[in-house]
């Protein structure tokens, strides 16, 4: 069969309706209904969905794949190609195992039989899979090593997630528009979110290494929002790198969330002399005091989506009063109560004065003390022309005091008063460009901290913080079963009752419960059954159920139902509630079918690596995708950067780990 990709020119992606072919709405796509109704399991809802697509001819050296035409919109015409692709594990390109499922904790889970690749491709990736030499460069020898391109190992994809047919699956990349995509990031997410709800997806991984302008997100927008970009799409803590846990990770970012702007204003300034300037921007901007560093991030972040695109700014350049018509006093009585404090605050030297001092001074010109208080309670943390009142609580009287800030190189050529509260609203110039550029500043020079400067203190947990969040990128959604437990009214499936099953798998050498019952099981699947069916029925369910799943499963044969006694004849209705949770045993009725007899590693997603020791000195007990170097005497492996290995060196030839280093020593000397 011929595929109707069109490859002769660069924009064939993005105009390509042809006669016969259906084209889905991009943002629809993946609903429930659009293209078909899911309500079956993960494999059984990816079966429907392919049924809708293109068969193509060959794009990946003899995996089945389909295509779809998605419409981003109409106008201007924008199409995009979805490609579904079925890799068995006959033809699997990484030897059957899985790294992915490794590094975030899924290494007990049984090889699958299937794994499905979901991609929105490029225009370099499709031309580089059709052979398009007009259209790419094919110096990397990396993609030719088979001597023609496979959709599935090329990079640079739009977007790239694989399945396992038991559910769980793993996003490998999102490429927005700062890579050349036509969809935004978030557009993307969306997508594969949607996707992953109507296939019924279990749980899903990935590796957070998003970035946008040198900017880890995942330190910025933990910093800001508490939980990573990924986190807007349910993403949330899966696995740390380097010993990490999640109460680590938490602390950390409330470590970095809580440090006081009062006490890093002055330390950083000595070595960074715009952060005051960047500081006092925003708090002029703010409507409410920003306390902290995460109050700030989080402000600069919301002010970033609200500014216009087509002005990129907050309008205007020239602060005005405007105080509201509500308000007691006039406004000409209001700036001169203002004006009267801060020459009070002037004569403070810039020094921290109590409220109560700043009021009676001021007594002596405004006799009013109803519209001192007004005043004194809207100047906190704002603009009065050239300068920012600073209004702060101080921690050890509980007394709240107040000082002036010159920001006159902040906003230049104030021409006006400008009071900023509920009642008195101002408005100053930021543009979009300056707002990027002040938080990328704030990034490299306070979280990441290029320059160095004396962490002693509070400040030391900065650094410390930061290197923990970073090191936090692997990240876990969790999608609910519930949707897989109900029953479609008018549905033409046996399945009206349905039970949470999984298998133990018996060896021949294996006759004692102890044996057996201490292995990892599958997840659980749900299998459904008719009212009428008896426990005979369900184990042939059970069998049929994980054969389809499972490589090393492919000849199961049930025993015995492990948590329950019940003889092969009794109903299942009645005997047990829907939705619980059976397990059975089991042993491969030819175990030779699938080469692995007596050598049960090589049926697990760790493969081989599952007989690998990690002992490290941040307490990593489990490879983790970071870089490894092995002791040559006890052979215990331990990250490279624990050993003070730097990542632009290569691992030495011999390596000694400093237990064996110290038994060594103690060793007595030759004669």
């Amino acid at each position: 069969m011929s595929s109707f990709l069109d490859v002769g020119g660069a924009g064939a992606c993005r105009k390509r309706k042809r006669r016969g072919e259906k084209v889905f709405k991009f943002k629809s796509f993946g609903d429930n209904g659009c293209p078909v109704e899911f309500d079956g399991s993960f494999r059984e809802n990816v079966e429907a969905l392919v049924e809708y697509g293109h068969l193509e001819n060959n794009p990946c050296n003899g995996m089945l794949s389909w295509s779809f035409q998605l419409e981003v919109h109409r106008h201007p015409p924008l199409h995009i190609l979805f490609f579904v692709v079925e890799e068995p594990v006959e033809a699997s390109i990484n030897l059957h195992y899985c790294k992915h499922c490794q590094y975030v904790g899924w290494g007990n889970h049984m090889i699958c039989n299937k794994k499905y690749h979901f991609l929105l491709p490029s225009k370099d990736t499709i031309a580089a899979c059709f052979n398009c030499d007009d259209q790419i460069n094919f110096n990397d020898n990396q993609n030719q090593e088979k001597g023609k391109f496979n959709l599935v190992e090329l990079q640079g994809h739009i977007m790239h997630g694989v399945f396992h047919s038991n559910g769980f699956g793993h996003l490998l990349c999102v490429n927005g528009m700062e890579m050349g995509s036509d969809l935004a990031g978030y557009q993307i997410m969306e997508f594969w979110d949607r996707l992953c709800t109507g296939l019924r997806a279990r749980k899903v991984s990935l590796n957070d290494t998003s970035k946008k302008r040198g900017m880890e997100l995942r330190l910025l927008y933990g910093v800001a929002y508490s939980q990573p970009w990924f986190g807007h799409w349910g993403y949330k803590f899966g696995r740390g790198s380097y010993g990490v846990n999640q109460p680590i990770y938490q602390k950390a970012i409330e470590a970095i969330q809580g440090m006081p702007l009062c006490l890093l204003n002055p330390h950083l300034s000595i070595s960074y002399n715009d952060i005051s300037v960047i500081f006092s921007r925003y708090q002029a901007l703010s409507d409410h005091s920003m306390v902290t560093l995460g109050d700030l991030f989080h402000f600069m972040l919301e002010l970033r989506s609200r500014i216009p695109k087509e002005n990129s700014n907050i309008d205007s350049s020239n602060p005005v009063i405007l105080v509201e018509t509500n308000c007691r006093w006039s406004t000409k009585r209001v700036e001169a109560a203002t004006r009267v404090i801060v020459e009070a605050l002037k004569r403070a030297e810039f020094r921290w004065v109590s409220r109560q001092e700043v009021r009676d001074t001021a007594r002596a010109y405004i006799g009013d003390t109803g519209l001192l208080d007004f005043v004194l309670k809207s100047l906190g943390n704002h603009i009065v022309g050239n300068y920012l009142v600073r209004r702060c609580l101080n921690p050890v009287t509980k007394v709240l005091e107040y000082c002036l800030e010159d920001i006159s190189t902040v906003f230049p050529n104030p021409e006006a008063l400008v009071l900023n509260n509920s009642k008195v609203k101002p408005k100053v110039k930021i543009t979009k460009a300056q707002l990027m550029k002040d938080i990328s500043y704030l990034y490299n020079h306070v979280l990441k901290e290029q320059k160095p400067t004396p962490c002693t203190g509070i400040f030391s947990a900065i650094p410390m913080a930061a290197r923990i969040i970073l090191d936090t990128k692997f990240l876990i959604k969790e999608y609910t079963e519930e949707l897989a437990m109900k029953v479609k009214p008018g549905s033409n499936r046996n399945s009206s009752f349905k039970l949470l099953c999984t298998v133990i798998l018996r060896s021949d050498n294996e006759e004692t419960d102890e044996g057996y019952l201490k292995k990892p099981m599958p997840p659980y699947e749900c299998v459904g059954l008719n009212e009428n069916g008896t426990f005979d029925d369900l184990k042939l369910e059970v069998e049929k159920s994980f054969r389809e799943v499972y490589w090393r499963l492919r000849g199961f044969v049930v025993e015995n139902i492990v948590n329950l006694s019940v003889k092969g004849s009794d109903f299942v209705m009645g005997s047990v509630e829907t939705g619980q949770k059976l397990v059975f045993l089991g042993r491969n009725q030819d175990q030779t079918q699938t080469g692995t007899k007596n050598n049960e590693v090589t049926i697990y997603e760790c493969g081989l690596n599952s007989g690998r020791i990690v002992d490290c000195p941040c307490g990593a007990k489990e490879d983790d995708g970071e870089r490894l170097v092995s002791c040559d005497i006890c052979e215990v492996w331990q990250h490279t950067r624990c050993a003070r290995i730097p990542n632009n060196e290569e691992i030495p030839h011999v390596f000694l780990c400093k237990q064996c280093e110290e038994k060594i020593v103690l060793l007595p000397s030759l004669p």
